[in-house]
């Protein structure tokens, strides 16, 4: 193949074509997985609150999730499309997806703890799940730089299940009151928006967890109605069932690129707008984008 530098005839460039150089494409990202449904509750027992998806950014001085510091910006090749996937939030006692851009990765929530005949811990995920009241089990494990950790929940009077974990707080213990941990806010679109927060506990009695900030679900009381649902593309997790009741179901992700540049292709439907002198690319369904 010859030197790419100088001035190249036409059959030189038609004879080389696939080994022309694309240009490089900076692109800054806000990547959240699917957030954890909140713990079914048996007899008696409160279920957990679900853990917020990972929250991965790479927005300005914006945090990621965890406490940490915003990531770098993705450079990206040009003319190849790249893999955009959104994590579905999680159905009671169920975990969230995963969500993807090209080489990031989200971490799915973690579940709530379900009460039951045997102690059920809070699921680990990007934040973890609130732990159940049965056996006063402990909440869900976080991933690094993508969360924070479930809250305990609490085995003896008023029985009330941990909160999930949030982007930006841990889940609140269930012997203080099972609030689910505050999601993150960011401006990548021009309008700051706060998602990824964890759901509140369920109680057998008394007050139930409430929602982390973000779009969690709270949790039930006991005669109520389930756990609250968490709104979808947030990534918040939902909240934990009260004595007999069915956790709420977590929010599903989302994926939002800022770039300078315009995509030449993209498929699943993405919504597109701009802010200033951005491309601001709205993925709520799994697809790709190619620049």
């Amino acid at each position: 193949m010859p030197n790419f530098n100088g001035m190249w005839s036409l059959t030189t460039q038609l004879q080389y074509a696939a080994d022309w150089p694309f240009p490089t494409h900076a692109v800054q990202f806000l990547v959240i997985a699917g957030g954890g449904g909140g713990g079914n509750a048996s007899t008696s027992i409160a279920g957990g609150g679900g853990g917020a998806g990972g929250y991965r950014s790479s927005v300005g001085s914006e945090n990621t999730g965890g406490g940490s510091s915003t990531e770098s910006v993705l450079t990206v090749a040009g003319g190849t499309a790249l893999t955009v996937t959104i994590g579905a939030g999680g159905a009671t006692n169920a975990a969230g997806a995963n969500s993807v851009f090209s080489t990031i990765t989200s971490i799915g929530g973690g579940e709530g703890g379900g009460g039951g005949s045997a102690a059920e811990a809070g699921g680990a995920g990007g934040s973890g799940g609130g732990g159940s009241a049965e056996g006063s089990t402990a909440g869900g494990a976080a991933t690094s730089d993508q969360g924070f950790a479930g809250g305990a929940g609490i085995g003896s009077s008023p029985f009330r299940g941990g909160g999930g974990g949030g982007a930006s707080a841990v889940g609140v213990g269930a012997s203080d009151s099972g609030n689910g941990g505050a999601g993150l806010a960011s401006a990548i679109t021009g309008s700051s928006v706060t998602r990824a927060g964890g759901g509140g506990g369920g109680t057998e009695s008394g007050e139930a967890g409430t929602a982390g900030a973000g779009g969690a679900g709270a949790g039930s009381v006991s005669g109520g109605s389930a756990g609250g649902a968490a709104t979808a593309n947030t990534g918040s997790g939902g909240g934990g069932g009260g004595d007999s009741r069915a956790g709420g179901a977590g929010g599903s992700g989302v994926v939002i690129l800022k770039t300078l540049s315009t995509a030449a292709a993209t498929t699943g439907s993405p919504n597109a707008a701009t802010s200033g002198s951005f491309n601001i690319y709205t993925f709520t369904g799994s697809g790709s984008i190619t620049f």
